[in-house]
C-alpha cells in the first residue's frame, strides 16, 4: 500500500490554518486533483476526484479529530481507498507547520506506476505549497468546525 508524509510551514497561526481545513468544501481551491467535496455530516464527506482521465468518487468518514491538532480520516466506500491524517504544529505565534500522511491502495496500472515513481508524492508535496500560497493570501480566519471526534 503506497504511502506519502509531506510537511510545510505556513505563515498563519496554527487556528487559521486548522480552521481551513476543516472546510471540506473549500479543498478543491488548492489541491488539485479534487474536482467537488460535500459535507453531509459533521463526520462523513462526499469527494469527487479526477486524476488525468480517470474520475473517482467515495466517502470519508473523520475518525478523530481535535481542534489545532489533528484530523484523521478514511474512507468508506466508492472508488477509493485510502486513510490519512494531517497535524497542526505551532512553530511561534504566526507560525505553523502542517504535516499530511496519507495511505492508499493504488489500483490499476496507471496508479500502481505513479506509486512507484513517486509522482503521488510529488503531488503532495505541490498541494501542500498551494495550500500555502491559498492560506497566506487569504489574510482573514473564517471559522472552522472546531467540534471534537474522539478516535
Amino acid at each position: 500500500m503506497p504511502n506519502a508524509i509531506e510537511t510545510v510551514d505556513v505563515n498563519v497561526p496554527v487556528t487559521v490554518a486548522y480552521n481551513q481545513w476543516t472546510k471540506f468544501e473549500e479543498f478543491p481551491k488548492f489541491l488539485s486533483f479534487i474536482e467537488s467535496i460535500t459535507q453531509i455530516t459533521d463526520t462523513l464527506t462526499e469527494w469527487k476526484i479526477k486524476i488525468g482521465a480517470a474520475e473517482r468518487t467515495f466517502e470519508a468518514r473523520i475518525t478523530e479529530q481535535h481542534p489545532d491538532e489533528r484530523v484523521a480520516w478514511n474512507s468508506t466506500g466508492g472508488q477509493v481507498d485510502h486513510a490519512g491524517v494531517v497535524t497542526f504544529h505551532k512553530l511561534a505565534a504566526n507560525e505553523t507547520r502542517v504535516t499530511v500522511q496519507l495511505d492508499w491502495e493504488a489500483t490499476g496500472l496507471l496508479e500502481k506506476a505513479g506509486a512507484a515513481l513517486s509522482i503521488d508524492d510529488h503531488a503532495i508535496k505541490k498541494d501542500l505549497k498551494n495550500f500555502k500560497e491559498f492560506i497566506e493570501a487569504k489574510g482573514i480566519d473564517d471559522v472552522g468546525w472546531r467540534g471534537d471526534v474522539q478516535a
